[in-house]
């Protein structure tokens, strides 16, 4: 049996998506867990456009996308998901295009009934496929997940069946957070080698 030791207890947070300040705690708290020396910052948004509750992943990419982010390097779209047939291809191309990465992995979930909305975060690895039992290789220095409906029983199924409008809300709010959180950083949280820069601009981007 895993026992949880109290640092493990504060390394997790959750809070429903639609609660007042929700963007704001999760993305400070986020922040906070940021390593003190220079990285490269990756977003693996894990899941695929077939199945509308597993479609928060892309959904979240393709909405973060659009944001254009100075800092995070994007993986996981709806027209280029990462999924369970291409992920252990996606880490491979992630660890030889950066230096060092940082990895915020963001997935769905299943879990209880009285769970369904909440935005869990914490510090560690994300286990893609361990609601359809499929074994998949772990990812990310920090997870963001989202539940998206009730497990136990016919999980493939349950995920088929979601309603689309409580992801694409969950989307929304994990891209503006994530966005919040690009806007945060500065070139002291970012390694020197993504960092270009305009003289005639003066700025570094």
């Amino acid at each position: 049996m895993n026992q949880k030791t109290s640092e493990q207890e504060n390394s997790n947070f959750r809070i429903h998506y639609n609660e007042e300040q929700a963007i704001e705690r999760v993305s400070e708290k986020i922040i906070s867990w940021f390593p003190r020396l220079p990285r490269e910052y990756i977003v693996v948004c894990i899941g695929t456009d077939r199945s509308t509750g597993d479609a928060l992943g892309p959904l979240t990419g393709t909405l973060l996308t659009a944001k254009k982010p100075r800092h995070l390097n994007i993986y996981g779209t709806l027209h280029q998901p990462v999924h369970a047939t291409n992920l252990t291809e996606y880490i491979s191309d992630i660890k030889h295009k950066h230096r060092h990465p940082f990895i915020i992995a963001v997935d769905a979930c299943l879990g209880r009934h009285a769970s369904i909305g909440h935005l869990i975060t914490g510090i560690g690895p994300l286990k893609p496929g361990a609601a359809l039992k499929k074994a998949l290789p772990e990812i990310g220095e920090i997870h963001l997940t989202g539940v998206v409906n009730s497990g136990g029983f016919m999980d493939h199924a349950v995920l088929q069946s979601t309603r689309l409008s409580m992801v694409m809300d969950m989307a929304e709010t994990f891209a503006e957070l994530l966005d919040r959180i690009d806007q945060q950083l500065s070139p002291s949280f970012i390694r020197p080698a993504v960092l270009r820069h305009y003289p005639e601009r003066n700025e570094m981007i």
